[in-house]
């Protein structure tokens, strides 16, 4: 960056915190207002990315377009921080009908036998020119309908698996909830428990760990048994139709679980569904590979619940205070370059969270 360019960003950055602490707190609604308008004008490519970040000072943006500066974030977080948050119902139910109207989770998030009959020539999700038939074989897998029979749920948690749960003290509140979601089989059971919960109603797979960590479920598919148990009787979501090398594994999965007559169920992403919501998320800037998986289960939470709130979902190698974390709350794997947005997803989130539709936990828990 050219050093007129660097000092401006410098007073942008100053300017976007000064305006955040004089319109945060006083009032919420008029910060709620000004993202919806940020929100819209980031569809216009005409404007350039630097006066519309001046525009909405409430943003949680980095003030350029291509470098994400993690302290620029951190910074934002703090002033977001000090203030306390309240569910906007009008935001939630505007935001939850745009989801409904491109997606419709609640009809189309699982394959079922309602949405997916026998004879449908089904498309993946990301190799869209290759089809899959659906023989009878294959429908029998699937769930006569949408399996979540207490929808609308009140309370949802969405369990993510940063660092930051790390000695945050959540478990207890994370199985008050009716319903909990996790991400790629993460551990749960010992010491984890008081900071991460036990409790789970859903947890996705990722066919990656069902090659690497369990062998493609050959020589350690007793381990992978012994590890699924810890999860009672919850569902495991994979994406059998996004990609065809994930469906083989996936069915693989369906069949362990299966003949094991294993406690849980199997469940499929609708690559319909995902495509739709990769979509919906590309009108809001979000243009990677492919969304997280953490980001695609969130905005199915915003459908099937009447409140949600995030934890785990930290993409910053520290905290507010300046303390190192790791990237997961038990491993510190970096993902893959390139294959996802974290930065712009997050702003997102943090949107969302400023809009009064979802709640972001940023650090510990208050214990009762």
């Amino acid at each position: 960056m050219r050093p007129g360019g660097a000092l401006l960003a410098l007073l942008a950055s100053l300017l976007l915190l000064l305006l955040l602490r004089l319109l945060w707190c006083p009032n919420y609604a008029p910060a709620a207002s000004r993202l919806s308008v940020e929100e819209s004008r980031e569809a216009t490519h005409g404007t350039p990315a630097a006066l519309r970040t001046l525009r909405s000072p409430a943003t949680p943006a980095p003030p350029t377009t291509n470098r994400y500066s993690e302290n620029d974030y951190l910074h934002i977080i703090a002033n977001i921080q000090s203030c306390p948050w309240k569910r906007q119902a009008e935001e939630y139910a505007n935001f939850r009908a745009k989801l409904a109207s491109c997606c419709d989770a609640v009809q189309n998030f699982v394959v079922s036998q309602n949405n997916t009959p026998v004879g449908t020539n089904m498309s993946y999700e990301v190799e869209s020119k290759k089809q899959i038939p659906i023989r009878e074989n294959i429908f029998r897998m699937f769930p006569v309908s949408q399996p979540f029979v207490g929808y609308p749920y009140n309370q949802c948690a969405v369990v993510g698996n940063g660092g930051i749960l790390n000695k945050s003290l959540c478990g207890a509140e994370i199985d008050k909830s009716d319903f909990v979601f996790r991400c790629n089989l993460p551990p749960t059971t010992g010491d984890v428990s008081k900071d991460v919960g036990s409790k789970t109603n859903l947890v996705t797979v990722n066919p990656s760990i069902i090659t690497l960590k369990y062998g493609n479920l050959k020589e350690k598919k007793a381990v992978f048994l012994e590890d699924i148990a810890t999860y009672g009787d919850a569902f495991l979501l994979l994406p059998a139709f996004s990609f065809r090398a994930n469906t083989g594994t996936s069915f693989k999965v369906y069949y362990t679980l299966r003949d094991s007559k294993a406690r849980q169920k199997v469940l499929f992403f609708h690559p319909k569904y995902l495509k739709h919501l990769a979509l919906f998320w590309r009108t809001k800037g979000v243009t990677a590979y492919r969304l997280s998986t953490g980001l695609m289960i969130a905005s199915v939470a915003v459908e099937l619940c009447e409140n949600v709130k995030l934890y785990g979902f930290w993409p910053f190698s520290k905290t507010v205070e300046d303390t190192p974390v790791s990237h997961h709350y038990y491993d510190n794997t970096l993902p893959k370059r390139g294959f996802h947005q974290m930065p712009k997803e997050y702003r997102q989130i943090l949107q969302l969270h400023v809009k009064g539709i979802l709640k972001l936990q940023f650090s510990k828990c208050e214990i009762a």
